[in-house]
C-alpha cells in the first residue's frame, strides 16, 4: 500500500512538473527577445528553424504553412496530440498574390484546333454578357477543383502555378480574359482582383519537447 501511495505521488509530481515547464516555456518564449539562445542554452532542447513559403492565402496544405500565414509573430503555439513540439513564428516576409479564374480546356480530350475555337465562343459569350464565367468554368472546365467555385482560383503567389500561367497573369490587369496554352491544356483566364502583398514566407522556430 505503501509503495502504491509513493508511486501515485511520484506519477502526480511528474505530471505536474511536466505541465508547469511546459507552461513555463510557452510563457518565456512568448517574451524573450533570444528565443533561440533559450531553447539551446537554458532548456538545452533540440529545435529546427523552418522557412515555410505560403503558397496561397485561402487554402493550406497543412499545419506548418496555416501557422505560417495566420500565425503572429512572435506567438508561440502547441503542442499538439501526435506532435509533440511548439512552434514560435520568428518572422514574416510578404509576397505579390493574384486572384485569378480559369477554365481549363483538356487537350488531351479536346484536339487543340478545337479548343481553341471553343476558346473563342467561350469568351465570346462572357463579354456579351449572354453568360458568366462561373457558368462557362461549371460546364467546360476540367479542372474539377475549380469548375464547382466557378473557376476561382483563391489568392495564390506567383510561382505557384505553371511558368506560361504565371507570366500571362503578372501580364494582364484586373478585368481582362485571355487564353494561356500550357502542357495542362488551354486556360481562359480572368483576373478577378488587383494584385495585393500578403505573406509570403514566414520563419518558424520548432521546440521538440
Amino acid at each position: 500500500m505503501k509503495k502504491f501511495i509513493i508511486a501515485a505521488l511520484l506519477i502526480n509530481v511528474c505530471v505536474g512538473v511536466f505541465g508547469q515547464t511546459v507552461a513555463e516555456m510557452k510563457k518565456v518564449l512568448d517574451t524573450t527577445h533570444d528565443p533561440i539562445g533559450y531553447v539551446k542554452y537554458r532548456l538545452k532542447k533540440k529545435y529546427k528553424i523552418d522557412t515555410i513559403s505560403v503558397m496561397s492565402s485561402t487554402s493550406f496544405t497543412g499545419l506548418a504553412d496555416s501557422l505560417a500565414y495566420k500565425g503572429k509573430i512572435g506567438k508561440v503555439y502547441g503542442p499538439w496530440k501526435g506532435a509533440n513540439y511548439l512552434i514560435k513564428v520568428l518572422g514574416k516576409v510578404p509576397n505579390t498574390y493574384y486572384h485569378v479564374s480559369h477554365i481549363l480546356l483538356d487537350t488531351s480530350l479536346f484536339k487543340k484546333n478545337f479548343a481553341d475555337s471553343l476558346s473563342v465562343t467561350i469568351i465570346n459569350k462572357i463579354k456579351s454578357g449572354k453568360s458568366t464565367f462561373a457558368a462557362m468554368a461549371s460546364t467546360y472546365s476540367a479542372d474539377r477543383g475549380s469548375s464547382s467555385k466557378g473557376g476561382d482560383l483563391g489568392w495564390f503567389v506567383r510561382g505557384a502555378m505553371l511558368p506560361q500561367l504565371d507570366e500571362a497573369i503578372a501580364a494582364h490587369k484586373k478585368g481582362d480574359i485571355f487564353k494561356v496554352w500550357t502542357p495542362a491544356g488551354l486556360h481562359i483566364v480572368t483576373i478577378q482582383d488587383n494584385p495585393k502583398k500578403d505573406v509570403g514566407f514566414a520563419l518558424l522556430l520548432r521546440v521538440i519537447l
